[in-house]
């Protein structure tokens, strides 16, 4: 399994975060983004998520990779999910096993900033008003 996994469809958190059961890590921290049901002000339907999934399963994985060198941790794994997406689903999952919490913590943190920073994934929200509209996401 690659460490970055671009979904177009639900994933079993359950299958990624067993993968990172490895007996030499003692602290586990994880990341999941959902679709919330405001922003800024605005009810929220439901987000489209579009990537060119190409570069961003190779820029999610050197996002990793980079994870790994630079803290103490055992491994990671990281999704994000393309297509339409209801309130309360999960559009984005990371997952650090470390021996020790700080370097989960830190890893954990890095992945997601860098996966919204570099990864050229882009949401369209839809309103409860009927409006759909491209908002920003590259942001920290």
């Amino acid at each position: 399994m690659s460490d970055f996994i671009m979904a177009d469809a639900p994933v079993d958190i359950t299958t990624l975060r067993r993968v990172l059961l490895v007996p030499e890590a003692g602290g586990f921290c994880a990341f999941e983004g959902w679709v919330r049901q405001t922003n800024d002000g605005r009810a929220v339907t439901g987000i489209d998520y579009s990537a060119f999934v190409p570069l961003a399963r190779t820029e999610g994985q050197a996002i990793v990779q980079e994870a790994k060198q630079r803290f103490a941790i055992c491994h990671a794994t990281a999704m994000h999910r393309t297509g339409y997406l209801s309130v309360g689903e999960t559009a984005v999952w990371i997952g650090v096993a470390a021996a020790h919490r700080d370097a989960a913590f830190s890893a954990c943190r890095y992945i997601i900033d860098e996966i919204k920073q570099r990864v050229p994934i882009w949401k369209k929200e839809h309103y409860a008003t009927g409006v759909t509209e491209w908002v920003p996401c590259h942001t920290r």
